[in-house]
């Protein structure tokens, strides 16, 4: 724990800030043929962001095509589908525009783009044959939310719908080559969703700064984004044009991003991906800010010192125990609106509880070997049982 032996390996250009989606017309495009990669829904041509991207990449010198059937929770159908677009076309890197679920499914594209089988060959866990990935286009990331940290990361989360799986996977070869994060594109988000991507992102960090691999440059990254989303994610959630609040949040998702790049998310985030893989409509945040309490209860006394030292980080107080940190997560959810999510409401039932716990644990177990210690199957349905309403 908090060894000072380490590594760190970030290879992605970052270009942060309000109004530096237009840098995408000048920086060097890592090719001349993207493939647009979008959500589903509406907003990126609602709020006009795909036709200024694309105007931006044609003024760069590159052409698009455009691929819009990505769901919130991205499935290896589409992934599929969209690397056979992207070998038809021709196109030489993949460009991945929305929320998380978007640049996850152009990171998965990317890597079928140029690999033979199914994607499933190459995941790791459940039923994943584990196949080496021997090449991937170059991706670009433009985040129009704050909560994956996937910009700044190597990491995709798929869900496999015919056999209810949903891992998380990646390699040294989907780190974007380019991302951009500019938080004036985020300012038509609506605030449960706010609150949402907010949260997971706090929790990749919270979850990173307490994992049994976390390093001094993780910590470095897991406290200030902690910090900045305990000050900022209730005002962006309350008042979502207010341009610095959402900055902070943006900053504190990438740094959280950052976290996962030199550190890890432990099983809480398995534990998530279990009910999700099951129940597409639950947003993912939406179900770790379900299970937080009761996750983090579990481990306040493995982690003490860890607890304590966020809570201070968060509140600027001296903490005397490490429920502290609970309590202040409990207000953090509460200031946004979020402290009574209710899982029955997306069709969950507490018969569902051990099928949870076994694909969480077949199918993304790596994260449970980075808890502060190890879990068993009683505690892990005990986790969901405490989080039910």
């Amino acid at each position: 724990m908090n060894r000072m032996n380490f590594s760190a390996h970030i290879p992605t250009r970052l270009i942060f800030g309000a109004g530096e989606l237009n840098k995408l017309a000048e920086c060097k495009l890592p090719g001349k043929k993207a493939l647009v990669v979008i959500s589903a829904g509406t907003s990126m041509r609602k709020y006009g962001y795909l036709d200024r991207v694309c105007e931006l990449l044609k003024k760069n010198g590159a052409e698009t095509v455009v691929f819009d059937k990505i769901l919130a929770n991205p499935i290896k159908t589409h992934v599929m589908e969209g690397a056979a677009i992207c070998r038809e076309k021709r196109c030489d890197f993949v460009v991945g525009l929305g929320g998380g679920s978007t640049i996850d499914s152009a990171k998965s594209i990317a890597i079928m783009a140029v690999n033979d089988g199914d994607y499933w060959d190459y995941i790791s866990g459940g039923t994943g044959k584990g196949k080496a990935v021997k090449n991937a286009l170059p991706i670009v990331a433009i985040s129009t939310t704050a909560g994956t940290g996937t910009e700044m990361d190597p990491w995709t989360v798929i869900t496999n719908e015919e056999t209810n799986e949903k891992i998380g996977f990646g390699c040294s070869l989907t780190f974007p080559a380019i991302s951009i994060v500019d938080p004036e594109l985020m300012l038509s988000i609506p605030p449960a969703f706010t609150a949402y991507q907010g949260f997971d992102a706090f929790f990749h960090a919270a979850e990173g700064y307490i994992a049994s691999i976390a390093s001094p440059i993780s910590d470095l990254y897991a406290l200030e984004a902690v910090r900045l989303l305990y000050k900022y994610l209730p005002v962006a959630v309350k008042n979502g044009s207010d341009l610095k609040a959402r900055s902070k949040v943006a900053w504190a998702a990438t740094l959280a991003g950052m976290v996962e790049s030199t550190s890890s998310c432990t099983s809480e985030h398995s534990m998530e991906h279990a009910m999700s893989a099951y129940y597409p409509k639950l947003p993912h945040g939406a179900g770790l800010i379900a299970i937080s309490e009761a996750y983090f209860t579990t481990f306040k006394n493995d982690r003490m010192k860890r607890y304590m030292k966020m809570f201070e980080t968060m509140t600027e107080k001296k903490s005397a125990r490490p429920s502290d940190f609970i309590d202040a997560l409990a207000f953090l959810k509460k200031e946004c609106g979020v402290d009574n999510i209710k899982l029955s409401d997306y069709g969950i039932t507490p018969e569902d509880f051990p099928r949870f716990a076994d694909n969480a644990v077949n199918t993304m177990g790596g994260l449970f070997s980075f808890d502060p210690r190890p879990l068993n199957r009683t505690e892990i349905i005990d986790i969901y049982a405490k989080s039910y309403k």
